[in-house]
């Protein structure tokens, strides 16, 4: 009887800690704009593989080193700096995908641990090529669609380099972060990480031409934070 009334008191307390957890949090939301005039973004000569000049038959597709929307910056990398309580590692992979001979999506964030898919939907050649510092490097061909390379990054890096040894047009980048307190700029170059614990806290973001800002913010319990980046577009990585 004791026992049970132990156990039950343990369970209680553990779920106590983790609501009281849940409600010492806030979130921060910003926007990340380009304040200088977007440089323009070169052509993708597709001809150079007819397979992939025939899936973008009518269309100019262009390197989008620079993605700008209504003024915003568009796949910038956002994340806290610091250690933080551990958090279970997501069981959902995260997926890029070779679509048109292009990377979609540009830009990605994955935890320590966390399963990234890079997966072919182009039914021809393509080889995944990664430039890591810290985490083992991989060199994999894909002949055909449907072809899957699953990768698990064990250390935190900013950022992995992803190319194909076929299509040297082909780019994206993947942020490895130990904690889940990241995310992507998206539309409008707005972004925006929940359940941040309270406190005073550093947010770094990445670009890929613009290279790494930060900024020092302080978050309360179940209030909104803003924090807005700007870039001039002289910065250099």
């Amino acid at each position: 009887m004791k026992a049970r009334v132990f156990l039950s008191l343990a369970v209680f307390l553990i779920f106590a800690g983790l609501a009281a957890a849940q409600t010492n949090t806030g979130t921060i939301k910003g926007r990340i704009t380009l304040s200088g005039k977007p440089p323009g973004n070169p052509v993708i000569r597709m001809g150079r593989d007819p397979m992939c000049a025939k899936v973008n038959t009518g269309k100019q597709v262009v390197q989008e080193t620079v993605l700008t929307q209504n003024g915003g910056l568009l796949n910038v990398f956002v994340k806290l700096q610091g250690n933080f309580p551990q958090a279970p590692v997501p069981a959902q992979p995260v997926t890029i995908d070779q679509h048109g001979c292009i990377y979609v999506p540009r830009v990605v964030g994955v935890r320590v641990g966390q399963v990234l898919q890079i997966k072919n939907s182009d039914n021809w050649m393509h080889n995944l090529h990664s430039a890591s510092i810290k985490n083992t490097s991989f060199n994999v061909g894909q002949p055909r669609a449907g072809l899957v390379q699953s990768y698990k990054p064990t250390q935190e890096e900013i950022m992995i380099k992803l190319g194909c040894d076929m299509h040297s047009w082909m780019t994206a980048y993947v942020g490895v972060v130990n904690h889940p307190y990241f995310t992507v700029s998206g539309e409008g170059g707005t972004y925006q990480i929940d359940k941040v614990p309270a406190g005073t806290h550093t947010i770094q973001i990445w670009h890929e031409r613009f290279g790494m800002m930060t900024k020092s913010v302080t978050v309360k319990a179940g209030a909104v934070t803003t924090a807005d980046f700007s870039y001039t577009g002289t910065e250099k990585p």
